[in-house]
């Protein structure tokens, strides 16, 4: 596994730990084995099952793992979906630190799957770095496992001109929201080689003005069907990687799908997803 990603493992377990688990070590004065299963208390798709085993092994290198679910498979209330071997004081050590790993990296695989199933395959659904500080790696990893794709990860992988770029633009240099838009695209194709550019756009002739300026993806923000409609008749020429964002829930998503776009990106979907409830069961061997 990653140097980076054991390293954040190895944060979450100090964070729950501290200097030790004194309440164990006060009572058990034998560290007997004992066998974990972790229960599933919701149906949801099992995601984060990897990194709960990996870190277990950090704590304590003893533990053996019998059956875990795969990654993406789907579970069922009451379900048993890993079930861990070991000593007594390493099992407890780690199940908080894992459960609350395991809970969230499932909600986000569990909620973007949803998305997907309303999609049925024809257009994408995307994330967005609406993600909880320190946490982007695995919720975006339950993104894949849902079934969804990661846009950017990080600032320095896509130009993306946003809402605000545009305004501070328009301020900036007293011009109006159209003329804002076709500078930055121009400023941005010219200062930058063999990376994307994606320009967020809320009308038809925003995004005409970004197509013709030489826009790789266009982001339709809030913007209805008719102008993504009329964008998508009126250009001649390539066509741009088409997304569509802002507000999409599972309610709204519909009258979306048969848009012949090809992204659909949420921030909910990482930072709205309901907790998946799991627990540990102990039975002594």
């Amino acid at each position: 596994m990653d140097k980076e990603i054991i390293q954040r493992l190895e944060a979450f377990i100090k964070e729950d730990i501290g200097t030790g688990d004194i309440t164990s070590e006060s009572i058990f004065s034998e560290n007997f084995s004992i066998e974990a299963f972790i229960i599933a208390k919701q149906k949801g798709i099992f995601a984060g099952g990897i990194f709960v085993k990996e870190m277990y092994r950090l704590i304590d290198e003893n533990i053996k793992f019998n059956k875990f679910l795969d990654e993406g498979e789907a579970f069922k209330k009451n379900q048993i979906v890993g079930n861990l071997i070991g000593p007594v004081k390493s099992i407890l050590k780690g199940e908080r630190a894992g459960l609350n790993l395991l809970s969230h990296i499932s909600a986000v695989a569990t909620f973007t799957n949803q998305f997907v199933q309303k999609t049925k395959d024809k257009i994408s659904i995307l994330d967005t770095r609406k993600t909880l500080p320190g946490l982007r790696f695995f919720e975006k990893y339950g993104v894949r496992t849902g079934g969804g794709k990661n846009h950017r990860m990080k600032m320095d992988e896509l130009i993306l001109i946003k809402d605000n770029h545009i305004n501070i633009w328009m301020k900036k240099n007293r011009i109006k929201r159209i003329e804002a838009i076709k500078q930055l695209t121009a400023l941005a194709r010219k200062n930058t080689k063999n990376i994307k550019i994606e320009v967020e756009v809320e009308s038809y002739d925003e995004a005409i003005a970004a197509y013709n300026v030489g826009v790789d993806i266009l982001m339709f923000d809030n913007t209805g069907p008719s102008d993504i409609k009329k964008f998508l008749k009126n250009i001649t020429g390539k066509k741009p990687i088409i997304e569509i964002s802002g507000g999409i829930n599972l309610k709204n998503i519909k009258k979306f799908i048969n848009l012949p776009v090809d992204w659909i990106s949420s921030g909910t979907i990482t930072n709205s997803a309901p907790a998946i409830d799991f627990s540990l069961e102990i039975k002594l061997i």
